[in-house]
C-alpha cells in the first residue's frame, strides 16, 4: 500500500538550522510521503538563496516577502519587486506577509504599508498571498477585505491560530486556513474546533519549520516530514481517515498554488 502523499505548505528550510543537510531532510520528508514543499523567504534580500534551494531540489518550491516582524527593519519592498520575483517557474506565492503586534506593535504602521504592496502584488500576479498574523485581527480584516473589494486575490492564513470571527472572516472571502503543529498541542482545543467548523476544501498543512514541531516531537526542530503528524490530527479533527485528508489537503493546495500544481503535472 502506498503512503499518502501530503504538501508542507509553509517551511523555511533555508534557516541556519538546516546547513548542510538539505538532501537528507528532503529524503526524510519524501519517506514520510510529503512529496512538494514551500519555503518561504522572509526578507527579500534573502531570496537567491531560498530560489537556489527551489532550482536545486525538485520537490521544493519557494515564496517570498517581508515578513511583518522584519518590516521596519527590511528595505520596503515594492510591487514591482514582487512581481518581477514573481516570474520565476517555481515562484507560487506571495509572502509571507502580515500584521504582528504581539511582538512588533510599535511599527504597525511600517506593516500596514507593506502588507498592502504584497496584496498588490498577489493582484497583479495571480498568486495566493501568503499571510502571518499575530493580535492584529481587526487590522487584518480590514486591509484584506477592503483589498479583496477592490480586486479579488486568493490567500493562505498560515498557521492559523487566531479567533473563530477573523477565521470566518477570511473563509467569507473564499481564504484558506493552514495547520500547523500548533493544532497537535493539548491546550489548543480552540484552533482545533476553529478547524472543524471550516470547511475541508479550505484547509492546507504546514510545518512552519523550525519551529512549532508538533507532538511527539513539540520542544525539538520541525522539519518538513512532520507535517505527516499534524495531518494525522487534522484527520481526526474532521472525522475521516488519514488518506482522505492527505489526498483533500494536497486537493487543496494544487487549487490555490495552481503554479506548483502545474509545474509538478509538466
Amino acid at each position: 500500500m502506498t503512503t499518502p502523499t501530503l504538501v508542507d505548505s509553509h517551511c523555511h528550510i533555508d534557516f541556519p538550522d538546516f546547513d548542510g543537510e538539505h538532501a537528507a531532510l528532503i529524503e526524510r520528508a519524501g519517506q514520510a510521503g510529503v512529496d512538494r514543499m514551500v519555503t518561504i523567504c522572509t526578507k527579500l534580500r534573502n531570496e537567491p538563496t531560498v530560489r537556489a534551494l527551489a532550482e536545486t531540489y525538485d520537490p521544493v518550491f519557494f515564496a517570498a516577502g517581508t515578513h511583518p516582524m522584519s518590516a521596519a527593519d527590511e528595505p520596503m519592498a515594492s510591487v514591482d519587486e514582487l512581481v518581477a520575483l514573481s516570474q520565476h517557474p517555481k515562484f507560487v506565492g506571495i509572502g509571507e506577509s502580515g500584521l504582528d503586534y504581539h511582538y512588533t506593535a510599535e511599527s504597525a504602521d511600517v506593516q500596514k504599508q507593506s502588507l498592502r504592496i504584497h496584496v498588490t502584488a498577489a493582484q497583479e500576479t495571480g498568486l495566493p498571498l501568503i499571510i502571518h498574523n499575530r493580535a492584529s485581527d481587526d487590522d487584518m480584516t480590514e486591509i484584506l477585505t477592503t483589498g479583496f473589494k477592490a480586486k479579488p486575490f486568493t490567500c493562505v492564513m498560515h498557521c492559523f491560530s487566531s479567533s473563530p470571527a477573523l477565521a470566518r472572516a477570511m473563509l467569507d472571502l473564499g481564504f484558506y486556513l493552514s495547520m500547523s503543529g500548533i493544532a497537535t498541542f493539548p491546550k489548543s482545543q480552540e484552533v482545533r474546533d476553529i478547524f472543524a467548523a471550516t470547511p475541508i476544501e479550505r484547509v492546507l498543512v504546514e510545518t512552519d519549520s523550525p519551529y512549532l514541531a508538533p507532538k511527539p516531537y513539540r520542544g525539538r526542530r520541525n522539519e518538513p516530514a512532520y507535517t505527516a503528524d499534524t495531518a494525522r490530527v487534522g484527520a481526526e479533527v474532521f472525522g475521516v481517515d488519514y488518506a482522505e485528508f492527505a489526498v483533500q489537503t494536497t486537493a487543496n493546495f494544487d487549487r490555490l498554488f495552481a503554479k506548483a500544481a502545474a509545474w509538478k503535472a509538466a
